[in-house]
């Protein structure tokens, strides 16, 4: 592991000093390998996510609104009843 030195302006790290106990971190240098590492997880999902948006709206066959109405409350028929939920 290599260190890396930076400087930062004193309310961020009043946040980050707010934030270490509540969210269990040991302390700053912890809480800032974590918030990189979730950038950077960020960064490497976006293109995968770019790319599955290409998709939408690309199904081949179309379904009205009323007809995934219909769908929802069939889906939530059979939950309810597997749940032993009376709905009416």
């Amino acid at each position: 592991m290599q260190t890396v030195t930076f400087k930062l302006e004193e309310n961020i790290l009043k946040k980050i000093d707010n934030l270490i106990k509540p969210m269990n971190f040991n302390n700053r240098t912890e809480f800032i390998r974590e918030s990189i590492r979730e950038k950077l997880n960020e960064i490497e999902e976006d293109p995968v996510i770019r790319a599955l948006r290409k998709f939408k709206g690309s199904a081949k066959k179309h379904v009205s609104d009323e007809r995934l109405e219909e769908i929802r409350e069939e889906v939530g028929r059979e939950i309810a009843k597997e749940f032993g939920i009376k709905l009416d």
